[in-house]
């Protein structure tokens, strides 16, 4: 890691051998999402190009665990730490985990974005995918504050989701998703990339690119400064 020059090691005998594994119980915890499996190719090449060679980055609001594991297996020389704040999704979570027995991949964190302590030292990057349109505006708020009190200087907020660029949808399919969602909470919704960026700024992130992706979503790539 950049800040120290600390190497992290996981001892082959503090992980059971597959032969202990409970295959069956692991998979039945598990919980398979269609989106995951469509955007982590795309999402992979994007970290793949802003990150730099090695660091630890924090996932927020990592669902079932697809993300984690793909991204922990193609970036072997990251530590990533998946967190989420539904028991559901942190035992699935677990269960990729147990199955994957990746070293780089570290153990769930039940972890509210709203919280201002995320209990973790500098961080070289945090990643979170589709959280902010199905979650008050209040957790965009904590999610740019947070990113910007733990990550360490230049380290990257990478959002992934749809965003409404100078107020306007990227789509009409956007804007019907948009008016469902707000159907079902009326503070949920796709967020303005405007008020994110300004937001940001006043956090002590900057808005670096902003990235086009398949089916009308985008990633933002944010540097602390």
């Amino acid at each position: 890691m950049r800040q120290s020059g600390k190497r992290y090691h996981v001892s082959a005998r503090t992980k059971p051998p597959a032969a202990c594994l409970n295959l069956e119980s692991t998979a039945s915890m598990q919980q398979h999402w269609p989106a995951p499996e469509r955007n982590k190719g795309p999402i992979l090449e994007v970290l793949q190009r802003v990150l730099p060679g090695q660091g630890t980055l924090l996932e927020l609001a990592s669902g079932s665990g697809q993300h984690a594991v793909f991204f922990a297996q193609a970036l072997p020389h990251w530590r990533f730490v998946p967190s989420d704040i539904s028991p559901q999704n942190l035992a699935s979570i677990r269960a990729y985990r147990e199955q994957a027995q990746l070293p780089n991949l570290l153990a769930p964190r039940s972890l509210d974005v709203r919280t201002a302590d995320w209990q973790l030292s500098e961080l070289d990057a945090v990643y979170s995918a589709n959280m902010l349109h199905i979650s008050p505006w209040e957790c965009t708020e904590a999610l740019l504050r947070g990113a910007a009190h733990h990550l360490r200087s230049h380290g990257q907020l990478i959002v992934y989701g749809p965003f409404r660029v100078a107020g306007q949808h990227t789509s009409e399919s956007n804007r019907q998703f948009d008016a469902d969602l707000r159907a079902q909470d009326a503070s949920w919704g796709v967020r303005d990339l405007e008020q994110i960026a300004l937001f940001a700024e006043a956090c002590g992130l900057q808005l670096r690119e902003r990235v086009a992706m398949p089916a009308n979503n985008q990633c933002l790539v944010l540097q602390r400064v």
